[in-house]
Order: structure tokens, then sequence, then C-alpha cells
């Protein structure tokens, strides 16, 4: 991944205006790898059921409602901040990062955003303020977030596996960076990889 700025997968560009965007994250929990934010407008002419907080889906309906959000959204965007980001910025501010990251994504800028939790990414764009408001429970509890948070956990997913491919003595593809007892075991063994985040408290003793 580059240093600064990530690639963004993008949907087709609509030109709709007075839309409201949710937006979710996933990873700020782990030991390894980026943070993940996805940005979505839903079509409310194509509803799509069965969205949530993508923590209490399985794995495979994460994956089946990632194809619809894609399919049926007037539009998406998802971006991250990498492991050195988050080590020089911390992790929230690298999560609010990649948040305004996932909706400069965005083929149209929204006239609003929701974000899942209790702080709001920088919402300033071409010198002027969009709304913004932070719902505590909000990937559970509005479409538009959880359809992000279903689009950023999987994208984060898939990412890992990618690492796991390039760093096989992590086994990142079974932890998803997460501080499990397998991955403390292996950084016990090898130490931390560039994929690490070194200001985490489990690693900031490592070499």
């Amino acid at each position: 991944m580059p240093p600064f700025w990530p690639t963004m997968e993008q949907s087709q560009l609509f030109d709709i205006q007075g839309l409201v965007a949710g937006v979710d994250e996933a990873g700020r929990g782990p030991l390894a790898g980026p943070v993940v934010a996805a940005a979505v407008i839903l079509d409310s002419a194509r509803p799509i059921d069965g969205l949530d907080d993508s923590k209490k889906l399985s794995a495979a309906r994460r994956e089946a409602l990632a194809v619809h959000i894609r399919a049926r959204a007037l539009c998406w965007a998802v971006a991250w901040a990498d492991a050195a980001e988050i080590d020089v910025l911390n992790i929230l501010e690298a999560t609010k990062l990649a948040m305004r990251r996932a909706i400069l994504g965005l083929s149209v800028l929204p006239a609003g955003v929701q974000v899942d939790g209790n702080q709001l990414p920088n919402l300033l764009f071409r010198g002027q303020p969009i709304n913004g408001e932070a719902i505590i429970g909000g990937d559970g509890s509005v479409p538009a977030i959880s359809a992000a948070s279903i689009i950023a956990k999987t994208t984060r997913d898939r990412i890992m596996d990618d690492l796991d491919s390039l760093y096989p003595h992590y086994e990142f593809s079974r932890h998803k960076g997460y501080g499990t007892e397998i991955h403390r075991n292996r950084l016990r063994q090898f130490g931390p990889c560039e994929q690490h985040r070194r200001s985490f408290a489990p690693l900031r003793s490592s070499g």
C-alpha cells in the first residue's frame, strides 16, 4: 500500500445533490494492518434487506450484502490509513483521516454524513463545510451506516488476506491482525513487520 494516499474504489458517477452518506470504519483495534473506512449513499428506490452492524453478521452474509450494496447504492467509496500513518497520527486521527478520504472518494459530495460513533472527521470540503452527525450505535440502527460498516469490514478482510500472502508467517488471514494468541505467538517468534502498529502497547517494546 502507498505510504500516504490510498487506492479508492469508486462507484459510477451520479449527479445527485442533497444526499446523506453513511460512514463507518473497520480495524481500529488490531495490532496490524490498515484502518479502513467506507462511505455509502443508499438508493431509497433499491432497498437492501438485512443491513446491520457488520460485527453481528457472519462472514458469508457480509460478503453477500456487500455485493448488493455495491450494485444498488447510489454511490460508495472505501479508503484507508495504513499502519505507518496510524503510528504517526494515532488511531483516532488515522480513523478520521480514512473517513475523510472515503467521503472524498464518493462520486458526488453529499450534503451531509452520518458517522458511527461519537467523533466526526474533518468535513470542510472545497472551503465549505457539510453537515455531520455522530451516532453511537449507528452501524446497527442507520441503514447507510450499516452498509458502510459492511463495505469497510469486507474490504479490510480482503486486504488482510492479501497481506497474508506477503507475510505468511504471521497468518494474517486467520486473525485479521487482531491480538489473538496465534498472532502474539508469531510476534514473539518473528518480531513485528512493517504492517504492525508499533505505537500500540503490545508492540512498543518490540524490535
